[in-house]
């Protein structure tokens, strides 16, 4: 069975303080900024920015917001936008209120009564990605195997390196049941990899992090399917040693400096399955192959606990949403890959 490896953290001992006694100096006040900025993840900070320009420039609202505003504007949406869209625009007006020393109208009765009421009014299941199956997985992988084959040999450098990147950026994510800001923000020099051995991961910042330690995520080789080898017959392809690892490439064959934007990254996927020949590929998403491998992680075998530690949940509720019920109860499973052994190496 694939097997369960340990999530370990790592803490810097270095420290930042301004003595409270003295006025601040203009380094001081800037490194303030700066620690200030870095305490909100980059993504929140795009979508917050995001919700606030929705406010003002596409309903036509005024900042500093009064109650009352704020709530014909949760009802201006109310059928059209997710509940959860619009309590993400709350917190996102909150936010901005509070950091220009505004008082918070999002806190007010008023509001909180007619976000209530759009929640009765305009019930919704949570859409959730469709899970990519180990077989549909396999299928996959064997097409852009073959793409990277004839790409080589027809001597087309742009397709040889978009192939050989979408290989890496599907296996990896799948075994390594990674979400897409995960997989777009991931730095090569934070990855070691040995061929044969296995690979580790660490990002200085994830989403379940709230203490900002930074988490490192190992993966092992494997016999088929895996996702060591595509990595380093990626890196050492486009020649990347630092930076991010999973980049943009032109038509004329040149990796970018910058990642893949994670909006990028549900459409590149969907282009991928469907040239592949998965079935109903435009539902899919980045979340897919996250919710793929806790499929696979069950009908496997592996208890919760264990798919937790793995793929770093903090809460049991959030390893069930990623689940299938439907899949826990399902009679046949394709064999996993093996991992290799050293007899192999």
């Amino acid at each position: 069975m694939f097997p369960i490896l340990s999530v370990k953290s790592a803490e810097s001992s270095t420290q930042w303080a301004i003595r409270p006694d003295k006025p601040m100096t203009i380094n001081q006040a800037t490194d303030v900024e700066f620690y200030l900025d870095a305490a909100t993840r980059k993504n929140t900070r795009r979508s917050y920015e995001a919700a606030v320009r929705h406010f003002e420039v596409d309903w036509g609202g005024f900042l500093p917001a009064s109650s009352d505003s704020i709530a014909k504007y949760l009802a201006s949406y109310a059928g059209t936008l997710a509940t959860s869209t619009l309590t993400q625009r709350l917190a996102a007006l909150a936010q901005w209120h509070i950091e220009q020393g505004f008082p918070d109208p999002t806190k007010a009765l008023l509001v909180r009564k007619v976000l209530r009421g759009i929640r009765a009014e305009h019930p919704a299941q949570e859409k959730q990605a469709k899970p990519l199956q180990i077989e549909q997985l396999d299928q996959v992988d064997r097409w852009l195997a073959d793409a990277i084959t004839t790409a080589r040999e027809a001597g087309q450098r742009g397709e040889h390196l978009r192939y050989t990147r979408d290989r890496a950026l599907v296996l990896l994510g799948f075994w390594r049941g990674f979400r897409g800001d995960e997989l777009t923000s991931l730095q090569a020099e934070h990855v070691q990899a040995a061929g044969g051995e296995g690979m580790s991961c660490f990002f200085p910042r994830t989403k379940g992090d709230r203490q900002h330690k930074g988490v490192t995520f190992q993966a092992p080789a494997l016999a088929r399917l895996c996702p060591v080898s595509a990595y380093l017959d990626w890196v050492s392809l486009a020649h990347i040693e630092n930076g991010p690892a999973f980049r943009s490439i032109d038509r004329w064959g040149h990796v970018g400096d910058d990642g893949l934007h994670p909006n990028s990254l549900t459409p590149l996927l969907r282009s991928i399955f469907s040239n592949a020949g998965v079935d109903d590929a435009d539902k899919y998403s980045g979340h897919s192959l996250r919710r793929g491998f806790a499929n696979w992680a069950a009908a496997d075998g592996w208890d919760t606990k264990s798919m937790m530690e793995y793929v770093g949940w903090k809460s049991i509720q959030s390893a069930m949403r990623y689940i299938d019920s439907s899949d826990r109860f399902a009679r046949y499973r394709p064999a996993p890959p093996r991992q290799i052994d050293d007899a192999e190496q």
